[in-house]
């Protein structure tokens, strides 16, 4: 076997022409081994990441992992031989993108010392990928300070879903709002419009949901990245890689029998989840290509009471409405999202208005 080097794993070096271990700082706690290697190493293609690590080439403190898995204060990463170009040294910086800065500062909802809240808009990739080269983690580059400090993402947001989106601006403080979201501690509310309505006007959506056919870390033909080829399915209690999930809803207004207006909020977080469940209850998402595919014997397709007008843009209605969370430095995050134009002009369509009371705020927690 190889010697292994072993060397601190702070900032974007160098690829390593042999095996290389690499400790987990305080700083690094929490972070999932694929954002660590795209902050290692830059220009690494996310498909030569996902297969040395599905080869086990790529090891945590001994052992094998998934681009998933997260990191925790004192363990090694072993990374084999990259033979890639020398990414910037110490001191050095790719040009920032003006237009990415400016475009960043026009999403900001909220700022402090501490965390960005955004207002994500419709069409814009979280994360990069192969055939996504424009994307906000990358967009963030632009704010790097000039020890390479930058920005980093807390949690996602599907491409085609607008709204609130959570950043850190230090490794430490995107650890602790990181447990804050695994102890579910944090609450998420998120707008839809979707066709029907549903009954009861209030309720829980629990079920157990997998991978569906077609899913994994390759990326799609034509380039598009994992986001746009997967697809969530409903599975059974004991089903390989089955996850329980579950949603409260509520109506907000509705026009009857073609449309309503949910409020919800996702107390799990799995892929997917507000779009699958939608879905399972015979009330997909308006705008969803995944989770809203009419068969061409659906009634639903030449009923003119149950389609959807037309008028309405082929666009996701799906709007990560509102977040609410502790700060790690004591007191409240509480920031909302306005709705995004083509759901905007889908309210005013059917005379929508945002109520002084979200109904989902009664919901019980579970």
């Amino acid at each position: 076997m190889r010697n292994a080097a072993k060397t601190e794993s702070k900032k974007p070096a160098a690829a390593p022409d042999k095996v290389a271990l690499y400790d987990i700082g305080e700083d690094e706690a929490g972070m999932r081994l694929d954002r660590w290697f795209r902050r290692r190493f830059p220009d690494l293609p996310q498909s030569h990441l996902n297969k040395i690590v599905r080869k086990g080439e790529v090891r945590v403190s001994g052992k094998r992992a998934e681009v998933s898995t997260k990191l925790e204060l004192g363990q090694t990463v072993r990374v084999p031989p990259l033979r890639l170009p020398v990414a910037p040294g110490p001191g050095e910086k790719k040009p920032a993108n003006p237009e990415d800065a400016r475009a960043i500062r026009a999403m900001t909802l909220y700022e402090d010392k501490d965390v960005i809240v955004l207002n994500k808009p419709y069409g814009l990739a979280v994360q990069g990928g192969s055939g996504t080269k424009h994307h906000v983690d990358g967009m963030l580059e632009a704010l790097a300070d000039k020890d390479g400090t930058r920005p980093v993402l807390v949690h996602r947001l599907d491409r085609d879903t607008s709204g609130v989106l959570l950043l850190a601006k230090s490794r430490k403080i995107a650890a602790d709002l990181g447990e804050i979201f695994r102890s579910r501690q944090a609450k998420k509310i998120y707008w839809a419009m979707v066709e029907g309505v549903p009954k009861p006007a209030q309720g829980r959506i629990s079920m157990f949901l997998a991978k569906g056919e077609g899913m994994g870390d390759e990326r799609g033909a034509k380039g598009a990245g994992r986001a746009e080829i997967e697809r969530m399915r409903v599975a059974k209690h004991g089903d390989p890689e089955a996850q329980h999930s579950l949603t409260l809803y509520a109506v907000v207004d509705k026009v009857s029998p073609r449309l309503a207006w949910l409020s919800m909020r996702p107390i799990t977080g799995r892929t997917h989840q507000l779009r699958a469940h939608c879905e399972a209850i015979g009330h997909p998402i308006v705008g969803d290509p995944k989770y809203n595919r009419k068969p061409e014997n659906d009634p639903a397709r030449n009923d003119p009471l149950r389609a959807v007008p037309p008028g309405i843009e082929p666009k996701l209605h799906l709007l990560a409405r509102r977040l609410i969370l502790p700060h790690p430095r004591g007191g409240t995050i509480d920031v909302t999202a306005p709705l995004p134009a083509h759901m905007k002009a889908s309210f005013a369509m059917f005379g929508f208005e945002p109520p002084e009371h979200d109904p989902i705020e009664d919901a019980p927690d579970a």
